[in-house]
């Protein structure tokens, strides 16, 4: 079993930044793979930005170049750095890990830009 928790969201104006957290309670070193989605109200979750289980690293079209996901293997934690945030980026934002076949999900946070 793996707790996932999820910080750093808030309300920023458009143009803005915000630093996501997500903390595991075991180790990341070895997983699937491991990153961010996000979900608004009425749609399906989306991939924002992920590690492979290899160390690549995949990003949504929408943030490229704007967000980078990082990750601290000896604080358990993975990063998702939000530069030039848009209002479209306003979502609840959901970090999650796939070890082997079971994928864990945090409660999420919510990020809201403001135009």
């Amino acid at each position: 079993q793996v707790q996932l928790v999820e910080s750093g969201g808030g309300l920023v104006q458009a143009g803005g930044s915000l630093r996501l957290s997500c903390a595991a309670s075991r180790s990341i070193i070895s997983f699937n793979a491991m990153g961010w989605h996000r979900q608004v109200p009425g749609k399906q979750r989306e991939l924002v930005a992920t590690f492979t289980g290899g160390g690549t690293t995949n990003y949504a079209d929408s943030v490229k170049g704007r967000f980078t996901i990082s990750r601290d293997n000896a604080k358990n934690t993975v990063y998702l750095q939000m530069n030039s945030l848009k209002p479209e980026d306003t979502a609840v934002y959901y970090c999650r890990l796939l070890r082997n076949t079971i994928t864990y999900w945090g409660r999420g946070t919510q990020v809201t830009v403001s135009s």
